[in-house]
């Protein structure tokens, strides 16, 4: 999550909402691919970290299928990026802060663990929750002002 948290710090370099993601080996820990938000760089909707890491772990194994890996982020997943999870077959996801508005792993909705999907992931939710949140909080806050 350390390394996650990291990553979301630098999508404010470029005005991006601070959400980090990693994908990890479940076996041995080992981080295949680190990403921040990306939308107001690129310009692109779908540029969430999530997304974006699973796109470039998927690339570094040489297959979609991540049934071997975790997903941290520092925040909750949306619908968009759990259930890209979900295709891609994620073995756990593991998040920090909840979000209430629009996640999608427990919170508003639950695609880690619907049965009418073809495949559902361990939840692993609150690591690091309170900095992730302070990350956002503040964020939002310099916008209002």
């Amino acid at each position: 999550m350390g390394v996650a948290l990291d990553e979301a710090r630098a999508a404010l370099e470029h005005d991006d909402v601070p959400v980090g993601a990693v994908v990890a080996r479940l076996d041995s820990g080992e981080i295949v691919a680190r990403r921040h938000n990306e939308r107001e760089l690129a310009g692109d909707p779908t540029a969430h970290a999530e997304v974006l890491a699973l796109r470039d772990a998927a690339r570094t194994l040489g297959t979609w299928r991540l049934d071997g890996c975790a997903l941290v982020v520092t925040i909750e997943p949306c619908s968009m990026c759990a259930g890209a999870a979900v295709a891609a077959r994620i073995g756990q996801v593991v998040f920090g802060a909840p979000d209430p508005k629009a996640g999608a792993c427990g919170s508003l909705y639950n695609l880690a663990a619907d049965p009418r999907l073809n495949h559902e992931m361990e939840v692993v939710d609150g690591v690091r929750a309170d900095e992730a949140a302070v990350l956002l909080a503040d964020f939002f806050e310099t916008r209002r002002t």
